[in-house]
């Protein structure tokens, strides 16, 4: 198939893109740099270098592409994110609103007939069970500037399974981990981790989803090659609360045993969402992606990806 990947040079990107043309698909990657450009056809992709909030040239990018399929996995966010820092999520913001609308309306013009989107597993309601599928109701409201993340994400996910006369598929992937994301070896959470500032917040009852990124991109190639319409969540087989990946987490960067903090301390310090985030955070089951995308992760589990993928 002829594949369009916008957001071709990222953490996800580079993997897929390279896991698509080792399948046989014709892909064009997309990017804003002259460099990564010239990464991608080493991985053997077409390239195209084009911003996404400008529309017409977009749609011609698109369209000269001829794809049957557009995967949209546009982010702006820095290496570091500080979720304190004023503005982390604006331009990431935008791309999942304006950005969104106009791929969309690219790969409509293009005659796309499929669409898969990134969006991410830890923005389900913390009610309720500690593991959520994808039936259970997201959050309508979030502390700091990450509600207004929340929002964006959810206006991506409407657009996508909205669009007309495409199949809209959106990835709720669990935190990244591996090569060129913020939980590697060289990653700003490693970095955290060896200065003790990640530490376990009051029980450390918060239940985080993780995915190795190249189980990730598999997941998407199977995405853009099969599956119904719909959201899948695409994370590991282990749900796990932070008193037990953060040790393990620490253990496989090199870096000390965890800080214990009360609530009360973290909240000063770091803000009500990182408390939050700590203490109510739900995991996401993945049995829908297993059963309808044929699809499996290769670390079933992130306390083997954390010894062998980061060690």
């Amino acid at each position: 198939m002829r594949i369009f990947v916008a957001g071709a040079s990222g953490a996800i990107g580079r993997p897929l893109v390279r896991r698509l043309v080792s399948a046989g698909h014709a892909v064009t990657g997309m990017t804003r740099r002259d460099d990564r450009a010239a990464a991608l056809r080493e991985l053997g992709a077409d390239a195209v270098m084009c911003d996404a909030l400008d529309a017409r040239a977009l749609e011609q990018a698109v369209v000269a592409a001829r794809p049957e399929v557009v995967v949209h996995q546009l982010t702006a966010l820095p290496a570091k994110l500080d979720p304190n820092r004023a503005g982390v999520y604006d331009a990431t913001n935008r791309l999942r609103t304006e950005g969104t609308a106009n791929l969309v309306a690219a790969a409509g013009s293009a005659g796309a007939g499929r669409m898969v989107a990134q969006s991410v597993a830890f923005i389900y309601a913390p009610v309720g069970e500690m593991v959520k599928d994808e039936s259970d109701p997201t959050m309508t409201s979030a502390p700091g500037q990450f509600g207004a993340a929340v929002a964006a994400m959810l206006e991506l996910e409407r657009r996508v399974l909205e669009a007309e006369g495409m199949d809209g598929l959106v990835l709720r992937y669990g935190f990244f981990y591996g090569p060129g994301t913020a939980y590697s070896r060289d990653g700003s959470q490693a970095d955290e981790a060896r200065r003790r500032r990640l530490p376990i917040v009051g029980r450390g009852e918060g239940v985080f989803s993780f995915i190795q990124v190249e189980d990730a991109a598999e997941a998407t190639v199977a995405a853009c090659e099969r599956g119904a319409p719909g959201i899948y969540n695409v994370c590991d087989d282990e749900p796990a609360p932070m008193r037990e990946w953060v040790p393990a987490f620490a253990a496989a960067v090199g870096a000390r045993p965890p800080l214990r903090v009360p609530k009360l301390i973290a909240r000063m310090v770091a803000g009500p969402g990182a408390v939050a985030f700590a203490t109510r955070m739900r995991g996401a089951a993945n049995a829908k992606a297993r059963r309808e995308l044929g699809w499996a992760p290769g670390y079933s589990s992130w306390r083997r990806g954390f010894a062998e993928a980061l060690g």
